[in-house]
């Protein structure tokens, strides 16, 4: 893997902070990402992605520590879930605040991941605050894998482009999605 580029990360910050949009490199699949609590920076990828509006959309965060921040009543299980998976996983949490309400479901939930990768944990560490995670493709069309499966029009509809990870050739796979409630239970929705 190719070394992080103080500069990518800045320009990365850079744009987050201006409410723009960037496309980058995850622990699963390439996304488009911006600022989770500017509602018209999450509208922008809800346009570009012609993506239904009543679902909601993934947040990473760098540390189980901020998941106070922006949910009410966290099970416990939570932090043995995240401690213990061995592959990405998105955690749907109900009652979720400190968001921008259009990143958030109509029941109130939010899907959160921790994000364990090299990129992504440093951006995160630097901009202080969730950053969007969705797919990087049109709507209905199937996820990209790597750079070069990413559709024009989404390359050419963000602000930044990360440099970080085009060359990588890993096969991405979309992470594991559980719905947990406050009481302790949950359901798979995508394995």
């Amino acid at each position: 893997m190719t070394p992080i580029d103080r500069e990518d990360i800045n320009k990365a910050l850079e744009t987050l902070k201006n409410g723009g949009l960037i496309l980058y490199p995850t622990d699963t699949i390439w996304g488009i990402g911006c600022d989770a609590t500017n509602p018209e920076a999450v509208d922008r990828i809800i346009q570009l992605k012609g993506r239904s509006k009543e679902k909601s959309m993934i947040v990473l965060l760098h540390n189980e520590n901020q998941l106070a921040g922006y949910v009410n009543d966290i099970p416990e299980v939570a932090y043995q879930l995240i401690e213990y998976t061995e592959h990405p996983l998105t955690i749907v949490y109900s009652n979720a605040k400190n968001l921008a309400a259009n990143a958030i479901a109509e029941d109130g939930s939010i899907g959160i991941r921790i994000v364990n990768h090299p990129f992504c944990t440093q951006l995160l560490q630097r901009f202080r605050k969730p950053i969007i995670s969705t797919s990087a493709n049109i709507s209905g069309e199937p996820s990209a894998k790597t750079f070069g499966d990413i559709d024009q029009k989404i390359k050419d509809g963000v602000d930044y482009t990360v440099q970080f990870g085009q060359k990588d050739r890993g096969a991405g796979k979309a992470s594991t999605i559980m719905k947990l409630d406050p009481s302790g239970k949950f359901e798979f929705i995508r394995k």
